[in-house]
């Protein structure tokens, strides 16, 4: 492969490349917000506080964890790390989530990054309370919390 052959191949690849992201940009314009599902991921007289619940949200595949901080406050999120996706686990003793791979370290009140390499707090999944029952209805993307 000579320099020509080797720079068409490098202009070809760049321009399927941006092609590629203008259709996924479009296709996210055109289709709006995303609906999620409302879905029961637990009854509250299950979790005491300080307790811990796994669940799955909105999809199969989503590993979410659950966690009840007082009486009447709950807070859900992904389990997946922001930094290389590796599970979360809760530490209630220290109020954060905790990272084995690198070190990461999530505040367990609003999912911000305490410490380690994460650049990204932690989605959070979007709770309604039904009487005893707590019904996942969405997640928060939002990259900054305040």
């Amino acid at each position: 492969m000579n320099r020509r052959q080797f720079a068409k191949f490098l202009v070809l690849t760049s321009a399927g490349m941006f092609v590629g992201n203008l259709w996924i940009l479009i296709r996210s314009w055109l289709t709006g917000e995303t609906a999620w599902p409302a879905r029961p991921v637990a009854l509250v007289s299950e979790i005491p506080v300080g307790g811990s619940r796994l669940f799955n949200y909105p999809g199969p595949n989503d590993p979410c964890i659950l966690i009840r901080t007082a009486e009447n406050e709950f807070a859900a999120y992904s389990q997946k790390c922001t930094h290389l996706s590796c599970a979360v686990t809760y530490a209630p003793q220290r109020a954060r989530f905790e990272c084995p791979c690198h070190q990461g370290y999530f505040s367990a009140q609003d999912g911000r990054v305490l410490a380690g390499p994460p650049q990204r707090p932690l989605p959070r999944i979007l709770l309604q309370r039904q009487g005893d029952r707590l019904i996942a209805v969405g997640v928060d993307l939002q990259t900054e919390r305040s």
